[in-house]
């Protein structure tokens, strides 16, 4: 007894501290509250190894055996450095079959037994498509969408309160039914993938709207709705023609997660457990010059000391986050997944995870965040990087990054005037960073995401720039992935501000005023900007010329930028005048992709256009045109 209150006595002092440690032993050294993580697993699948965490009170102390089950045996099994946790490692055979396997753990003369579900796959699942350049993303994040079930807006025991009215912490009710609520709204506008910010679990006191301190890795947060509501949802949604990316976060947990308090094992933390800051300085994984001791605190510093930082040096906490990814793909039916953060987490480890997920489904997508306006730190993650470019003993596998780059240099062209070698200039001149990415055409070049300003502020809430940014990502090479409420010219404050940022979509709430979906209230810009936008999507998803042809762009001359999309016989030519004035744009120049005597027709207007030998461009605008 002396012994257990000792434990408790320091685990407390511990917490106290900040200090993450072990929950103590329970008295009676039962196993109770049997928790096992993965929940399920599936046969068939490529990895024949699983390895589960298991989860009660003194389950450290039992033993762990398998009834015997054809095609799967029990390889091994270890206690965690706490009481409370064990190890089991399983092989699950080619030749097994889906049913219920029936683990026994015993304890003196005590035994506790779990059925395991080992489910049939999907047909093709390990085949399926992921997200490519034929898409158009939606990022939207879920709690400031839509509020499909207001009975849901609160759980019990779970803090944070809804509050609609503290935009910047407050959790304002939106949910997996406001999403639903609005497929035949992204399938009439023309989007056809959705990237929600994290729906996991966020037990947090405050600001766990986000989503991005998860605290139960395999379980939507009930504020949001329910595993199966998640699963119905990606169905519903993918028999409509649209696919659903996970957010993903390798790098980090959310503090109110049990294991703040009781982790598995002594290093499943970095830092020790402690809050040790990183300094951000991500070039440093690369940098030839870099000390190693900046080196090691980019990976190994915490965010924030609510978000303690996941030690994935630990080979049993890389499996579980390997294994979480895989099961969440297989469980839901993912097109894809985005991962938050990636180059935060250790590097070693990133290579085994997207080998590992890219090794399961082949032609599955997954893109990681690498924010940084520097294509050199960016392109280092994408696979098939040249030696010389890639993350030094890294191997990452992904097939594609968020273009930070990209994203930056086209807001700033178009916010700031033209020059030898700004405006329009800088623009041209981005695109020789294509060089260092092994697959361009994969890059995820976006508008606006839930991180920084909206596009219509950014451009100092001009329509003309507007309208040239979204046709610019909706054309250029790559994925183009736009942000919800762009569609209506939301707007934030120029510098960033997450709460303002991430704003209410209007209609998303009984009794809003203006209604995105319905048209209700909207402006004549924000119904102009809205149908440019419908119209240009629509017509984006047929245009294989736009998904995968060759591009062949003009340097800017005069405030007249020009670019041409071709695949075969078909061509797409795309033209920017961010001039005040009409122009007219001698085509003689563009010889190369343009013959003599050369029509098409305006996209966007329908009207059928002379391209040869001269363009009419009016003032300040950008025109689409399919070359005939």
């Amino acid at each position: 007894m002396r012994t257990h209150r000792w434990r408790r006595v320091v685990s407390a002092w511990m917490l106290a501290l900040g200090v993450i440690g072990f929950a103590p032993v329970p008295a009676q050294g039962q196993a109770q509250s049997l928790r096992v993580e993965p929940p399920s697993w599936w046969v068939g699948m490529h990895q024949p190894r699983l390895e589960l965490l298991v989860h009660a009170p003194g389950l450290a102390g039992w033993q762990v055996e398998l009834t015997p089950y054809p095609g799967v045996q029990l390889l091994g099994s270890r206690a965690g450095d706490s009481p409370n946790y064990r190890f089991v490692t399983l092989v699950i055979g080619a030749q097994a079959r889906a049913g219920w396997l029936e683990l026994r753990f015993t304890h003196d003369a005590q035994v506790r037994t779990h059925r395991y579900e080992l489910a049939a796959r999907r047909p093709g699942s390990a085949q399926r498509r992921g997200f490519d350049s034929s898409d158009v993303i939606l990022n939207l994040v879920p709690d400031r969408f839509a509020n499909g079930d207001p009975t849901n807006d609160d759980h019990p025991g779970y803090g944070d309160p809804a509050n609609r009215a503290d935009i910047q912490a407050g959790r304002h009710g939106g949910d997996l039914a406001g999403i639903a609520e609005h497929l035949e709204y992204f399938v009439g506008m023309g989007y056809t993938m959705l990237w929600p910010t994290p729906l996991m679990e966020n037990r947090q006191s405050r600001y766990s709207y986000h989503g991005y301190a998860v605290t139960d890795l395999y379980r939507v947060d009930p504020r949001m709705g329910s595993n199966a509501q998640y699963r119905e949802l990606v169905a519903r949604a993918r028999g409509r023609g649209i696919g659903v990316i996970q957010d993903v976060v390798l790098n980090h947990v959310g503090s109110g997660h049990p294991w703040t308090a009781d982790p598995p094992m002594r290093d499943w933390y970095t830092q020790g457990g402690r809050f040790v800051p990183t300094r951000h300085a991500r070039t440093a994984v690369a940098d030839p010059y870099a000390a190693a001791s900046d080196r090691e605190n980019f990976t190994q510093g915490w965010f924030e000391p609510n978000m303690p930082d996941l030690n994935q040096r630990n080979p049993h906490l890389a499996t579980y986050l390997v294994q979480n990814a895989i099961w969440w793909v297989e469980f839901a039916d993912l097109s894809g997944l985005r991962v938050d953060t990636y180059g935060y987490s250790d590097t070693a480890f990133l290579s085994r995870w997207s080998q590992a997920l890219m090794a399961e489904y082949p032609a599955l997508n997954l893109v990681g965040e690498e924010w940084s306006g520097n294509p050199v730190v960016v392109a280092q993650w994408q696979r098939r990087q040249s030696p010389q470019l890639a993350v030094p003993g890294g191997g990452s596998q992904l097939p594609s990054l968020m273009d930070f780059p990209l994203h930056y240099v086209l807001r700033r062209a178009l916010a700031s005037d033209d020059s030898w070698n700004g405006g329009l200039t800088e623009l041209y001149e981005a695109l020789i960073n294509d060089r260092l990415y092994p697959d361009p055409s994969s890059m995820v070049l976006f508008e606006g995401n839930h991180d920084v300003p909206r596009l219509y502020s950014a451009l100092g809430e001009d329509l003309a720039l507007t309208k040239m940014a979204l046709a610019y990502v909706l054309t250029m090479r790559g994925i183009p992935q736009l942000y919800y409420g762009t569609e209506v010219l939301m707007t934030s404050p120029r510098q960033r501000d997450d709460g303002a940022t991430r704003q209410d979509f209007p209609g998303g709430w009984a009794g809003d005023a203006v209604n995105a979906r319905t048209g209700e209230g909207l402006s004549a810009a924000q119904r102009d900007m809205q149908a440019f936008l419908r119209r240009l999507m629509n017509w984006r998803r047929t245009q294989s010329v736009v998904h995968r042809g060759r591009l062949v762009h003009y340097a800017p001359e005069g405030g007249i930028y020009a670019y041409f999309r071709h695949e075969g016989d078909r061509q797409v030519m795309v033209v920017f005048n961010k001039n005040r004035g009409d122009a007219s744009v001698d085509t003689r120049r563009y010889a190369e992709r343009l013959r003599a005597g050369a029509s098409g027709v305006d996209v966007i207007s329908g009207e059928r256009l002379t391209l040869w030998p001269a363009l009419a461009m009016p003032a300040r605008s950008v025109r689409v045109i399919e070359v005939d």
